[in-house]
């Protein structure tokens, strides 16, 4: 497969998400380089001053944690200092029952100096930093419970965001929240709506995503004068079985909404098991996998890797315009992987 170079001065990253992986440690030892969780029901049994001991540790073992991966992150070459971060830098923190353990004041403290070095180290180390709510944070809803909850998820990320100096202003570093539009029938008005239901923090950093199921790239292109589209490659390819080119008049669009911050956009493959015999040199196509028996339940589904070779350097194609989010079941391996085809090292 041909590599793509990397043209002088233009700034191209692959981000990984969520979660780094390390083989050659034993599992025990990979976990702890991921953030820790835990459930509302948990902390619900504990008497308050145990529950918010609970969080304390949990925020300071993930402020840790977020260091060492963003550091992590920032010893990579150029083109790979950009992650994704988990959602649980600070545990069930929108939660109704669990919000106001975060008023304490030993915990309130704790947050502020436990994510202050990994601030630090995003900015020193140019990493470009994303978060993406899970998906029920929609805004597009008729139900009002579900945009309160979905405002107040997206205003924790923001929180997250504000204590990594990633907030005010328009993206500053390149900084998004990205999440789902939401349910089809409420329409795009709806996700309108619970827009200004944000802060001016949030708004400023709100991205939002194509999907497979309710709005495709088409149906969010009106949004794109509200905030930035990220435009995922794999969802498209789903819906329409269509390989979008860098020169598409869409993508213009997309863009523009990101308003001179670099846009970012998501990739990720088809398994290569979905029928016998895949060709890892042919482009997979979709009319074919369905005329097989494939369900689009199953074609929505990550492979391990970018592993088919056409399908990697359609995708290297987009670096032309923007940064890429892989997502991959092998998260950092899979980016690194893809990586090394995008930006090969030339000998000295």
């Amino acid at each position: 497969m041909a590599r793509i170079g990397r043209s002088p001065g233009m700034e191209r990253r692959i981000a990984w998400v969520c979660q780094w992986l390390d083989p050659s440690l034993p599992v025990k030892e990979q976990a702890a380089l991921n953030l820790r969780d835990t459930t509302v029901t948990y902390l619900s049994k504990l008497p308050q001053k145990d529950a918010i001991a609970k969080l304390i540790g949990l925020v300071q073992t993930n402020g840790e944690t977020l260091l060492a991966q963003i550091s992590r992150t920032a010893r990579l070459p150029p083109g790979q200092r950009a992650m994704r971060m988990g959602s649980n830098v600070l545990p069930v923190y929108s939660h109704p029952a669990v919000r106001p353990l975060y008023d304490d004041p030993a915990l309130k403290r704790v947050v502020e100096t436990s994510l202050a070095p990994a601030a630090r180290a995003a900015r020193d180390g140019g990493v470009r930093l994303s978060m993406h709510p899970g998906q029920y944070t929609v805004l597009a809803t008729e139900k009002d419970h579900t945009r309160t909850a979905a405002v107040a998820d997206i205003e924790y990320h923001t929180d997250v965001m504000r204590h990594l100096g990633q907030a005010g202003g328009w993206h500053p570093n390149g900084a998004h929240i990205n999440v789902h539009a939401g349910g089809r029938a409420a329409g795009i008005e709806a996700f309108r709506s619970g827009l200004s239901l944000l802060s001016e923090d949030a708004r400023n950093l709100l991205t939002v995503e194509n999907e497979e199921t309710a709005y495709g790239l088409d149906d969010l292109l009106p949004l794109a004068d509200s905030l930035p589209i990220v435009l995922d490659l794999h969802h498209h390819w789903v819906v329409t079985g269509e390989y979008l080119e860098p020169e598409d008049p869409r993508i213009a669009r997309v863009i523009e909404s990101w308003r001179g911050v670099r846009p970012i956009m998501h990739i990720s493959a088809p398994k290569p098991d979905l029928i016998p015999g895949q060709d890892p040199e042919v482009l997979p196509d979709r009319a074919a996998l369905i005329a097989a028996g494939i369900s689009a339940r199953d074609l929505r589904a990550h492979s391990a890797r970018l592993w088919n070779r056409p399908h990697a350097a359609w995708a290297a194609r987009h670096l032309a315009w923007g940064d890429i989010e892989v997502e991959a079941k092998e998260k950092n391996l899979a980016s690194a992987a893809f990586a090394e085809v995008c930006f090969p090292v030339v000998a000295a």
